[in-house]
């Protein structure tokens, strides 16, 4: 199981950002809404997005947009 990891840079809170924003218009939805799922309904955004900060945004847009719909799918959270 992952740690929680608070957001430690300017790099991760745009990272944080691109994340909600890039999942939020591939589900058609405000960034509001993925913001609360990925914090409130979850602990997507301080146990997974922000550990794994290295290794995600390496990736494309579209990797990374699609495995944070795998995870939130995963954990049964809907926006």
């Amino acid at each position: 199981m992952m740690t929680d990891e608070k957001i430690k840079n300017s790099s991760e809170l745009e990272f944080a950002v691109f994340c909600i924003e890039n999942v939020a218009a591939k589900l058609g939805v405000g960034a509001e809404r993925v913001y609360q799922a990925f914090t409130e309904k979850s602990n997507i955004m301080n146990g997974y997005i922000v550990p794994e900060f290295e290794v995600l945004h390496t990736q494309s847009r579209e990797y990374i947009v699609d495995d944070l719909l795998d995870v939130m799918n995963e954990r049964g959270v809907e926006v």
